[in-house]
């Protein structure tokens, strides 16, 4: 049994505090996924809270059978893409807000660091949706290839397969051909 569903446990044999402890591990990621779908991060905070409040309001419906952080993925997942067919879609362009650095060397490298973030999440955002689910269960949330498998309904082969081409289509679009 994994840590989580341990504190899961914990929380139905009436251990209030395993609430907040599942929240602090679970919640940045979960939110962090669901933004990969619905790319709105207030909109994936809500979703999250949202799923992560029917985890303790319907205390039965978690059956242990997967690990707790699969089964919230699974979930998160499902209600993203309610989300994106209940809603119109909408471009907003976000401002990015100016650091401030004492020495212009630090500047520069969080400059730097920021542009590297950003150019990845650009060739992220280019890839085929599969192949960005994917990536970002395996390679942010730490879920393992059988994890992310049941969250998107896949077999661990075809993750192998996504990430494979994920990783060579990143190298393309980056341009960091060996």
């Amino acid at each position: 049994m994994d840590d989580c569903a341990a504190k899961y446990r914990r929380f139905l044999e009436g251990d209030e505090n395993a609430v907040s402890e599942i929240m602090e591990e679970l919640f940045l990621g979960l939110a962090f996924f669901i933004d990969r779908y619905v790319a709105d991060v207030h909109a994936a905070e809500d979703i999250a809270l949202d799923v992560m409040s029917d985890l303790f309001v319907y205390k039965r419906r978690y059956n242990f059978k997967v690990s707790l952080k699969t089964y919230l993925y699974m979930l998160g997942k499902s209600r993203a893409l309610d989300h994106l067919r209940r809603r119109k879609r909408i471009e907003f362009t976000e401002l990015s807000e100016a650091k401030t650095a004492d020495d212009e060397a630090e500047l520069e490298e969080a400059v730097l660091a920021d542009e590297r973030k950003r150019e990845l999440n650009a060739a992220l955002r280019e890839l085929p949706e599969d192949m960005q689910a994917a990536v970002h269960l395996v390679y942010f949330d730490g879920l393992t290839y059988e994890e992310a498998a049941k969250v998107m309904k896949k077999s661990k082969k075809q993750i192998d397969n996504l990430l494979y081409r994920a990783k060579n289509e990143l190298r393309s679009i980056l341009g960091e051909e060996d």
